[in-house]
């Protein structure tokens, strides 16, 4: 069954997520079943590129995969953000193909996200057999990806949380989270938590109706409350646009794959709308009525940005992540073996292993706005004036949908 292939070897790249070492212990237990060795090649497409130097890789017997906890975030395997193609070695592959021999690999599990799998694109059309198992909290591919239901969850509960100190200083808070340019995280994340606010990137920020929204919301709770106490949630994707399509960045350096480090987004909309409600004589107003005016020192709400960053990726790993970890590492080697390369396994449904080629499951998916006007209709503001929800059917006849968990 497994033909030629002795050994595979697994590799973690890209950012860190939930469920990444699910992966790596479902494709080390399904070769285990094999007969075929199980490999970490550490330090990802790093370690590959340097596989010819190093002495000694770590062998994922039983003892060793037990071990791997499927619960952590993050990957035993260890990360790195190297595009192959770029390094100036033009004896690159050449070298990568030695390293493999060297420890008689013959394929390689490779989780990652829509970089990650460009380059696993790259390494098959230069000779290395890859499956790609589709990682990234952000949740842009064309499949379903391992950490993003667990980075949902995180949002969730972080948005969730920080409303105690919001409605104790009836302050406006605003989240930004990751997500680069598409908001799926955000938008999932902020629905979860009940934000009234979200801002993704797939919109062009109208700030004038998102100061509309907050105003009409915001006064309404803290005037109808018997203790004047209320709170506004906004949730923010890092990789929001103006209405010109500008993004707002702190930073000007790019990785290796020539993206933008974004930052920044959570203290633009901070100043827009601490600037709109400056010159809203209406605010002067309510902060009267509701006893929060102070000459000088509070004359309008407070609003603060919170930035989680790298904890919306860390910690623990959500079950269906786990699940579903497991289910493509051990799908991916389940392909190897039978001689299927260059491919991204979606996962196994009744039994069937499902895959797409990497080109098409690497093309970048952004949140449709057909179900951003579905939750404009649940007053939720997405930078924008609410459109008009028209609604499709379609009956179904108990198929099982993939889809749904995108």
């Amino acid at each position: 069954m497994s033909g030629d292939i002795r050994n595979i070897g697994i590799i973690t790249s890209g950012g860190d997520c939930g469920g990444l070492n699910a992966v790596v212990r479902g494709a080390a237990r399904i070769a285990l079943a094999n007969g075929i060795g199980a490999y970490i090649i550490p330090n990802g497409y790093a370690g590959l590129y340097n596989l010819i130097n190093i002495e000694h890789l770590t062998l994922l017997d039983e003892e060793r995969v037990d071990h791997v906890n499927s619960s952590f975030a993050g990957s035993e395997a260890g990360h790195s953000r190297v595009k192959i193609s770029k390094i100036p070695n033009p004896g690159k592959y050449k070298q990568i193909i030695a390293g493999l021999k060297k420890f008689d690999i013959g394929g390689l599990v490779i989780s990652g996200g829509d970089d990650t799998g460009s380059v696993v694109v790259d390494l098959g059309e230069n000779g290395i057999p890859c499956v790609h198992a589709p990682k990234t909290m952000d949740l842009d591919l064309q499949t379903y990806s391992v950490g993003g239901d667990s980075a949902v969850n995180k949002i969730a509960n972080i948005v969730e949380d920080i409303k105690t100190t919001g409605q104790t200083h009836n302050r406006i808070m605003v989240v930004e989270v990751f997500g680069r340019y598409a908001g799926h995280t955000a938008f999932r994340g902020g629905i979860a938590a009940d934000a009234d606010c979200i801002l993704i990137p797939e919109i062009p920020v109208d700030f004038d109706e998102v100061y509309s929204h907050m105003k009409r919301v915001y006064t309404r709770r803290i005037l109808n409350s018997d203790v004047f106490s209320g709170m506004y949630s906004i949730v923010v994707a890092e990789g929001i646009k103006d209405e010109n399509g500008n993004l707002f960045t702190d930073s000007g350096a790019k990785d290796s794959f020539g993206h933008v480090k974004l930052e920044g987004a959570a203290k633009y909309v901070r100043g827009a709308l601490n600037s709109r409600a400056k010159q809203d004589p209406d605010i002067a107003e309510f902060m009267k009525a509701s006893g929060m005016f102070v000459e000088g020192v509070l004359e309008i709400p407070e609003i603060r940005e919170v930035i989680p960053g790298h904890l919306v990726r860390s910690g623990s790993t959500s079950a269906h992540d786990v699940s579903f970890g497991k289910e493509i590492g051990g799908a991916a080697v389940t392909l190897l073996i039978n001689g299927i390369t260059g491919v991204t396994v979606y996962g196994v449904v009744d039994g069937e292993v499902r895959y797409m080629p990497t080109k098409q499951a690497i093309r970048q998916r952004y949140v449709n706005l057909d179900m951003v006007s579905f939750y404009e209709q649940m007053d939720i503001c997405f930078g924008r004036r609410a459109e008009r929800y028209n609604p499709v059917f379609r009956e179904n006849h108990g198929d099982y949908d993939v889809e749904r968990f995108l």
